[in-house]
């Protein structure tokens, strides 16, 4: 059941959970995201990069939205991290439901100006624009978009950019950090800070970079306000760990055998990703 971000974060704000977002970058991540929201009978995002999409090419989106569409789960196609008005009208000629636009580090005026000019394309084409307020960290195995240095999100700005806008769903810059954090960095989220947001705007927010935090931050970020969770190293790092250990046998050249156990691997994470933010059992939430 193929929807927008705005119609299906709506539900979960109303209802207090929270979505996962998964990044897509091939056909495996997808069939296991939609049969693990089947299992879990749960909502799911679907995010494909821009960089992804150059990769696979804009058929690889009529793909995931036939697939959407196949299943009785609420699903949304997300564009992820779009830096560029080509990329958004891109993703909206190619099926994208939902488009990030990501000028966070631009100055204030600035991505309230990009962002209007965004949500001003896409709105009357049923599209939703998710935006960012604050910038993310990020760790040098990371392909996503970051800083070095995170900048906290100002609650009264947010509020303002909100106003301005026109914006459907905020991430915010509470202290995560996209790629996998280094083994003995313990990053802790500014759960104050996104307490103040919550209260100032009246919109679905967004915490990305949440690979690597501690599940009782995360479930904590859920129960303040967070209805969207971007999850991207957390699977893809198992699954290829277990497509190398497959791939010691070196008779083996099927793809359906290669990737098999590592889809298996991925599920069982997705399955608990969706346990930890809530949002197991409620598609019963959504009507078509």
């Amino acid at each position: 059941m193929l929807m927008n971000m705005k119609e299906l974060l709506e539900v979960a704000d109303r209802h207090h959970f929270a979505v996962p977002a998964f990044n897509a970058g091939c056909s495996q991540i997808v069939k296991a995201a939609i049969e693990t929201a089947e299992e879990k009978h749960a909502p799911v995002i679907i995010e494909v990069h821009p960089d992804e999409l150059e990769f696979l090419g804009d058929a690889f989106i009529t793909y995931c939205v036939k697939a959407a569409n196949d299943t009785r789960m609420p699903v949304v196609i997300h564009l992820d991290h779009g830096s560029m008005y080509s990329q958004i009208e891109r993703a909206v000629r190619d099926g994208y439901t939902s488009v990030m636009i990501d000028a966070s580090r631009r100055s204030f005026e600035e991505n309230v100006l990009i962002t209007g000019r965004v949500v001003e394309f896409a709105h009357p084409l049923g599209v939703s624009v998710e935006a960012e307020l604050g910038t993310i960290g990020i760790m040098g195995n990371s392909a996503e978009e970051g800083t070095k240095e995170i900048t906290y999100t100002v609650p009264a700005e947010a509020e303002k950019f909100v106003r301005l806008t026109g914006v459907d769903a905020l991430a915010v810059g509470i202290g995560t950090a996209h790629g996998l954090y280094p083994k003995g960095y313990v990053p802790k989220l500014r759960l104050d800070i996104l307490e103040e947001i919550k209260a100032a705007v009246h919109i679905p927010l967004v915490l990305h970079g949440g690979s690597g935090n501690p599940d009782e931050e995360v479930a904590a970020a859920v129960k303040l306000g967070i209805n969207k969770v971007n999850i991207s190293s957390d699977i893809k790092d198992p699954f290829y760990r277990q497509v190398r250990k497959t791939l010691q046998d070196e008779t083996l050249r099927e793809p359906n055998e290669i990737y098999k156990d590592a889809m298996a691997v991925m599920k069982k994470i997705m399955g608990q990703k969706m346990d930890l933010l809530g949002c197991t059992d409620m598609a019963g939430h959504y009507r078509p």
